[in-house]
């Protein structure tokens, strides 16, 4: 069986359209990838961020329960103070 002209023009054509179409599909898909690589980025630099402020937010909180830290606050905003030694009696039961 023997492909006329007008045969080998419509393969042509189609050869022609699924090249065209292959490379519109990897420009999508380069494309695509690299939005995502962009959005990865950016989750990462967010990830990042947030374990510094997790750091810090430990410091803090070690920072308000250290002994001396209370002591201060005590004597300052709350105006206490520790009681002297002589005046100080033990009753045992």
């Amino acid at each position: 069986m023997r492909l006329g002209s007008g045969s080998l023009w419509i393969a042509a054509l189609l050869l022609w359209c699924a090249a065209l179409a292959s490379a519109a599909g990897a420009i999508y898909a380069k494309h695509r990838s690299r939005e995502l690589f962009v959005q990865l980025e950016a989750l990462h630099r967010q990830r990042d961020n947030l374990e510094i402020e997790w750091g810090r937010l430990q410091l803090e909180q070690s920072t308000w329960s250290a002994h001396a830290f209370v002591e201060r606050v005590a004597t300052t905003r709350l105006k206490m103070a520790a009681p002297d030694p002589k005046g100080i009696q033990v009753v045992l039961p």
